[in-house]
């Protein structure tokens, strides 16, 4: 009746979309270290909806259409959240856009060429080949609270570097070791802890 796949293996994934969705939607209304959370919740879903789908019993076409929405729900999650996060901050100058233009350009190259490879999609490698997007959700939100405690030209010097930084990394031909066992705890424990400062401690 509907088009796209509707059971259990991708609802970890809409999830995080939701979850990017409200975060944008908490940017426009001026609620920045909400949305901030957001994309720290899109990240958690990220960690784990791989894991959970491998586990559900899916046809191939199911793993086929995982694979694709993984991606696309990536562009949302920890591209255009991202990007509206920073305009939140207050990091609208002109010639951010290049900057963001860059960030969105390595993001959606990078994806494409592993949506282009299926026959090898990530999530069967032991590493990844250069720095995966959903590494985002965990880093913009540890360098923006650089924003409280550096002077606004320090910041803005560092923000720059590190955007500049992440979408060189999403392309280049390194590896990056996936998570793997204690790797997800330390990962979950390290969202925890930013959804406290952010929702809590900068009350």
């Amino acid at each position: 009746m509907f088009l796209g796949k509707w059971n259990r293996s991708v609802v970890i994934t809409y999830l995080g979309m939701t979850f990017a969705v409200a975060g944008i939607m908490l940017v426009i209304l001026s609620q920045q270290r909400y949305a901030v959370c957001c994309l720290i919740a899109a990240g958690i879903c990220d960690l784990f909806d791989g894991a959970y789908a491998r586990r559900c019993k899916r046809t191939d076409e199911e793993k086929e259409f995982g694979i694709q929405l993984d991606s696309l729900a990536d562009v949302l999650d920890f591209i255009a959240l991202p990007i509206a996060v920073f305009i939140g901050a207050g990091l609208r100058h002109p010639l951010f856009i290049a900057l963001y233009a860059l960030f969105s350009v390595c993001g959606v190259a990078r994806l494409a060429y592993f949506n282009m490879n299926t026959a090898t999609p990530e999530g069967t490698m032991d590493s990844y080949t250069g720095l995966p997007v959903t590494y985002t959700a965990l880093i913009v939100p540890f360098a923006m609270l650089l924003k409280y405690v550096l002077p606004e030209v320090i910041f803005i010097i560092v923000f720059i570097i590190c955007i500049i930084a992440i979408s060189l990394l999403n392309i280049l031909k390194i590896k990056v070791r996936k998570p793997r066992g204690i790797a997800y705890v330390i990962f979950s424990v390290l969202a925890l802890a930013m959804l406290i400062v952010y929702a809590v401690i900068l009350w």
